[in-house]
């Protein structure tokens, strides 16, 4: 990642957007695997030591795990003993020599994620006390390793979570269900690894962190029942087959008795998206900007968020008299009513675009900082002032392309998508806007 360029005050739109694209990169920089995983290694245990894990960054961080593990071993004078199986999204994968890493569909699960599911109950079966697994658990690993429980097909766990993501249902809400028609989420890994102690390693993509949410809690208890799943699907009128609704109402688990198998397990989060705002931050502070930061736990409507952003920054900059940067992460929503392309990021700057209307000295970058905005090759797009007259020149109608979801279509045509390919970390969205004093 480079080091962010001191461009302030900023004399050039070039100068500007290379600005905002060097900030982004000091943010995900910032929360890499490979600045994270050597602090949190954890002791090697008597006996055998079992790597399991799914997510965006899981690849990334088996092989910084290993990288550590190695380093460890040689000063020890120790072998490296280390075996298991990871699963990440195509195209996220890394080279690992103990650990295998596997690839699957996101966010339409697949056969291969089941099989990956598969085989890791398989590595953590018939482990003792003295074992040890290390689950390395990031945003993605929901729909990467899914493994459907008794009397559920993959077919029916797949309708529902496309129907759960068209109606724009938060993740919160898409993962409850997904843990309830699951043989391995909602601790049921762990469950399979005990007496084993399982110390969990995580990069959070939820708003508020909840370690339990993060990629549906495959090693971690879980304080929800079938019931909140089975009322979430009845709250957003969904179509749902009887024999789903039959397995949903069977299985009363009583949270308290649940938990407790966990007594010996750890879990650690070695990245969230405030550690990714907080670089951008200071980076920003060290250029001479002012910061305001608006959380890092922002949801709902991306659209709505990218216009009552856009309302305020246009009064805020009637009050500066230098550079300010406003920062935001979270995860918004998209409810699909067209059949266009995009993500939430584009969509949330779509809204954003159409309320400034081409304000002077007004810029704006939004990603998903694992490089996927939605299912699209971009990780988001930038915005400036320039582009109002680019998009009236091409007869681009924001509204028109918000009315059927198409905001990587108006981006696309106006060559302002921001593609990163895959960054093989993932705290969710990242977004930034920055507010030039106005001329006038």
């Amino acid at each position: 990642m480079n080091s962010l360029v001191r461009l302030a005050p900023f004399t050039s739109e070039e100068a500007t957007r290379q600005w905002l694209n060097q900030l982004a990169e000091t943010a995900i920089a910032a929360v890499h695997p490979d600045s994270l995983l050597t602090a949190q290694l954890p002791e090697k245990p008597p006996g055998r030591t079992v790597v399991v894990g799914a997510g965006k960054a899981a690849a990334a961080m088996a092989r910084a795990l290993e990288l550590a593990w190695e380093k460890r071993a040689r000063e020890s004078g120790e072998e490296v003993d280390l075996t298991g199986v990871v699963v990440t999204r195509y195209q996220h994968g890394a080279t690992c020599r103990y650990i295998d890493v596997l690839e699957a569909s996101h966010p339409m699960p697949d056969a291969l994620g089941e099989q990956a599911a598969k085989r890791m109950l398989d590595e953590v079966k018939n482990l003792g006390e003295d074992d040890q697994v290390i689950a390395l658990i990031s945003g993605g690993g929901s729909a990467l390793m899914t493994l459907p429980a008794d009397g559920i097909s993959l077919e029916d766990k797949q309708a529902l979570n496309k129907a759960l993501l068209r109606c724009g249902a938060p993740i919160r809400e898409i993962n409850t269900v997904r843990r309830h028609l699951s043989a391995i989420k909602g601790g049921r890994l762990a469950t399979a690894a005990h007496p084993a102690q399982v110390v969990t390693l995580l990069i959070s993509d939820v708003p508020g962190d909840v370690p339990s949410l993060i990629a549906s809690g495959p090693t971690l208890p879980d304080n929800t029942t079938s019931l909140d799943a089975l009322a979430i699907l009845n709250r957003h009128e969904l179509e749902v087959p009887e024999h789903v609704k039959r397995h949903l109402m069977a299985d009363h688990r009583a949270p308290q008795t649940w938990n407790q198998g966990f007594a010996r397990d750890k879990s650690t989060i070695l990245a969230r998206a405030r550690d990714a705002l907080k670089a951008a931050q200071l980076s920003a502070e060290e250029s001479g900007l002012e910061v305001r930061v608006l959380g890092d736990d922002l949801e709902g409507e991306a659209r709505d968020l990218g216009i009552a952003q856009g309302r305020m920054v246009c009064k805020l900059q009637a009050e500066i008299t230098r550079p300010l940067l406003v920062l935001s992460g979270g995860e918004t929503s998209v409810t699909v009513r067209g059949n266009g392309r995009g993500g939430r990021n584009v969509e949330y700057l779509l809204g954003l675009f159409d309320t400034l209307k081409g304000c002077d000295g007004i810029y704006a970058i939004a990603i998903d900082t694992d490089g996927i905005d939605g299912s699209e090759d971009n990780a988001g797009a930038l915005i400036g002032p320039e582009c109002w007259q680019r998009a009236k020149a091409l007869t681009l109608s924001a509204q028109d392309y918000l009315a059927r979801n198409d905001a990587y279509s108006f981006f696309d045509a106006l060559d302002d998508l921001v593609v990163t390919g895959p960054t093989r970390t993932n705290v969710n969205d990242f977004r930034a806007i920055l507010i030039l004093p106005n001329p006038s």
